[in-house]
């Protein structure tokens, strides 16, 4: 990786004394982008689930970086895409809302892929947006070399007017520290949103939905389609201190549902014994998880069933 892109340092004005700035960053971009490993990155510790599938993430999340001088709420977004369902649609409508109201949009553009008409069509959206600052972002600069990272990066300036552009890699923290930096730079001025102590606006079953998709989508993989959701039922703590959870894996057909719980019931297993894992070190408590497969013919068709699964767009 070149060392022409590092060591970036956004310019502070001179004033007699320093202000507090806050604001919202919107990460968007096409499926796949880079856009919740960056966010972890930032964070410093998983917060958002990530997988080589596409629509991975489906919740919007919040997480807050707080500096001295400033309160960073960094929203990761799912990927833009042409929908194919309700639920593609949802997602997109749920992306798009964040970057009306962002103070900030970064625009993630994965450095192996070519440059595309899906980000052509971002783009004009990201062009439209009221932010103050936007900035283009090419991730995944540690697989790309320094003549693709070049190419990728003047394809990507021609497709909508940026105000900076910075190249990243999430996985080796290159630049990371310098994209927190320079997002805080250009945040209005204002209060804390968060309270200190805050790190995601997700609740616990939230992220324990998350984990446990998390864990499907990568071990399934091709084999089970998008149409798969996963509901956290409840959290109980007993007074020995471990905790119990019930969760409910929704799938579309009978023979998705064979595809989750796997022969004698192997992969399911294991999708439980990995999630658990991370949901212990979310709640820093021992955990037994009860994992439930159940079959909802076209839920991701029913408006109603994904906006309970936390897919999509509250209605005010």
């Amino acid at each position: 990786m070149s060392d022409k892109y590092a060591d970036r340092r956004p310019e502070r004005a001179e004033r007699d004394e320093p202000v507090f700035r806050s604001g919202f960053v919107a990460l968007v971009g096409r499926p796949n982008a880079g856009k919740s490993t960056l966010l972890n990155a930032c964070m410093g510790e998983k917060v958002a689930i990530t997988s080589p599938v596409a629509q991975t993430t489906r919740r919007r999340m919040r997480a807050v970086i707080n500096t001295e001088r400033s309160q960073l709420v960094i929203i990761d977004t799912p990927g833009l895409h042409k929908p194919k369902d309700a639920l593609g649609s949802e997602l997109n409508r749920a992306a798009l809302g964040e970057l009306a109201d962002a103070d900030v949009v970064a625009f993630l553009v994965d450095a192996t892929k070519p440059v595309g008409r899906g980000d052509e069509w971002v783009a004009r959206h990201v062009a439209s947006a009221d932010a103050d600052y936007k900035l283009l972002v090419l991730t995944k600069a540690d697989v790309a070399g320094p003549e693709q990272v070049a190419a990728q990066l003047a394809a990507a300036r021609a497709l909508c007017p940026f105000d900076d552009e910075l190249v990243v890699s999430a996985t080796e923290g290159f630049n990371v520290d310098t994209f927190v930096g320079l997002v805080s730079a250009h945040l209005p001025e204002g209060p804390k949103w968060f309270p200190d102590g805050m790190d995601v606006d997700a609740t616990p079953e939230d992220l324990v939905a998350e984990f446990v998709r998390e864990k499907l989508f990568l071990h399934l993989r091709q084999e089970l389609p998008h149409s798969v959701g996963v509901l956290c039922e409840g959290i109980e703590v007993a007074a020995d201190g471990h905790a119990s959870i019930e969760a409910t894996i929704l799938v579309e057909r009978e023979g998705q549902k064979a595809i989750v719980l796997g022969r004698g019931g192997q992969m399911i297993k294991r999708v439980g014994i990995e999630a658990r894992r991370d949901i212990e070190r979310l709640l820093d408590r021992r955990v037994y998880l009860d994992l439930t497969v159940r079959v909802a013919p076209q839920w991701c068709r029913d408006e109603r069933e994904i906006r309970r699964l936390g897919y999509g767009v509250e209605e005010d």
